[in-house]
């Protein structure tokens, strides 16, 4: 079956829909090719009108002052919609992205939930009273909408990641331009839709197109006041020094390359369950993939050989597949989709063949699947390179595809140190029957979160974000709302009068 979206095909500016002269990009599947929808591209032009948009509305109208509760009712609202709307939005999320629609369902649950606690937080923020030196003085610290933020979501968790963004900066009272990725547009275009009704005009705009040129004008303009950006590390190293020249405030979430640390008295067979969907979610397509397997030596080739056993299990597929059997028969399971595009495809086989050029032993996958009907979509089977060394192209750099790395380590010092030789730092994982050495390990590694005999589970309400080249910042919990404020110290003098520091007397004149 062919499926196609429907959704706002324009541009969203001041609270009104309207076309470009930009010209037009067509969003196609992931699966199979096909075209789901023909968005509008942005000019730069465009951009400037959103940005302005954003800045009266901060500037002038009424969303950074209304009481806090105000706005955390209307972000709470949003999320509803978001339940509301489950289905919907779902669908078009794999539409957008291949993956299947069960788990577009849940990343939806997860989108209202961030839209709930941070409505929640929002009246929550409050500042500090600061000891005075006197009784006759008042001080104290309050935190401030930061202003007008330009944010930069990715195509793998399209709408998830724009509510990361999206929920702290309207609780905080800011206004917004955001731009999803060129290839995933739809679920951001469709939330915006039934948001806008509920906000000021100008204080949620969405533009849509290529990082260049309509992320760069978002960067350079200098009526933004942050930047939020979550992909890969050369952009976000443009993106830096872009912004550097009016001196903008920057949030970036960058990825990483996580570890994922299998000790020998780790249970056997959660750490393999584990170890498959930590690196082969989402088609691996995941900034917390857990690609790098170190495992210790006396596990070692055991474990492989389950991995790759378990392996034959993984069924690759249309998202949709549940919706596409016959009445009263088994719905089929698909675990994952397909890379996102052919171009992504050919990198993730680069970057295996290099590794494996490097000398790493193909156990898995390493290939398209021959599936004739998975012949017209992106698809790459999921990929186990043993042997592997931390100089490998697919160990240091993030392959962002279903390929698993193996090393092997003998002692806990070791384990660490291979963990950590990483220019990234967002996230890993250690697996141990013992709970002294799973706490000194956690506390060891140099990552933004770390699982203790588990992988991938998150909450809104704990902070997420790296280390290192991983980005700046952070993401959810109550450090993801400061994000969007500036701190400002109000110094009120009860009694005030002369300083004396001039004195009475005369000055250097005769």
């Amino acid at each position: 079956m062919t499926r196609t979206a429907r959704t706002p095909s324009g541009l969203l500016i001041d609270g009104r829909w309207t076309d470009t002269a930009g010209g037009t990009r067509e969003v196609r599947s992931p699966h199979d090719d096909h075209v789901v929808a023909v968005v509008a591209e942005a000019t730069a032009e465009d951009v400037r009108a959103a940005v302005a948009a954003a800045r009266r509305a901060f500037d002038s109208g009424p969303w950074p002052t209304l009481p806090a509760a105000e706005r955390g009712a209307v972000v709470s609202r949003i999320g509803e919609l978001v339940r509301e709307h489950t289905e919907e939005l779902a669908e078009l999320e794999s539409l957008d992205t291949g993956k299947p629609l069960a788990d577009s369902r849940q990343d939806m649950a997860d989108v209202a939930a961030v839209f709930g606690y941070y409505g929640g937080l929002g009246p929550a923020l409050s500042g500090r009273t600061v000891e005075p030196p006197t009784r006759d003085v008042a001080s104290e610290v309050v935190r401030e909408p930061v202003g007008v933020c330009a944010q930069i979501t990715p195509w793998n968790y399209p709408l998830l990641q724009a509510s990361w963004k999206l929920a702290p900066a309207l609780a905080a009272g800011c206004t917004v331009v955001i731009k999803p990725s060129e290839l995933t547009p739809l679920t951001t275009l469709r939330l915006a839709e039934l948001a806008a009704p509920l906000l000021p005009d100008g204080v949620l705009n969405v533009v849509l197109g290529a990082g260049d040129p309509v992320g760069r004008a978002m960067v350079t303009d200098p009526d933004v006041d942050m930047v939020s950006f979550t992909g890969g590390l050369s952009t976000g190293r443009r993106i830096m020094a872009d912004a550097a020249a009016t001196v903008k405030k920057v949030a970036l979430e960058l990825g990483g390359k996580n570890p994922n640390v299998v000790f020998a008295d780790a249970d056997f067979d959660a750490a393999v369950d584990n170890a498959l969907s930590a690196a082969f979610f989402h088609a691996g397509q995941v900034c917390s993939a857990g690609a790098r397997l170190l495992v210790q030596r006396e596990l070692h080739e055991r474990f492989v050989s389950a991995l790759v056993e378990r392996i034959g299990e993984i069924r690759l597929g249309d998202g949709f597949a549940e919706q596409n059997v016959h009445s009263g028969e088994t719905p089929e399971t698909v675990h994952i989709g397909p890379l996102i595009s052919r171009a992504h495809r050919d990198k993730v086989a680069a970057m295996v063949d290099a590794t494996v050029a490097e000398g790493a032993v193909p156990r898995a996958g390493g290939r398209a699947p021959e599936d004739p009907a998975l012949a017209n979509g992106w698809y790459y089977l999921p990929t186990v390179l043993d042997g592997c060394r931390s100089d490998m192209t697919a160990v240091r750099e993030e392959v962002f595809g279903p390929v698993m790395t193996v090393e092997v380590f003998d002692t806990e010092d070791e384990a660490v140190a291979m963990a950590n030789d990483t220019i990234y730092g967002l996230a890993g994982a250690v697996w141990t029957g013992d709970a002294g050495r799973a706490r000194r390990v956690a506390r060891r590694l140099r990552h933004g979160t770390v699982w203790i005999n588990d992988y991938h589970p998150y909450v809104p309400q704990a902070e997420w974000g790296g280390f290192k080249q991983s980005g700046v910042g952070r993401e959810l919990g109550p450090t993801g709302l400061e994000e969007y404020t500036e701190p400002k110290h109000i110094y009120h003098n009860l009694r005030p009068a002369r300083s004396g520091w001039l004195g009475t007397g005369g000055g250097n004149e005769a």
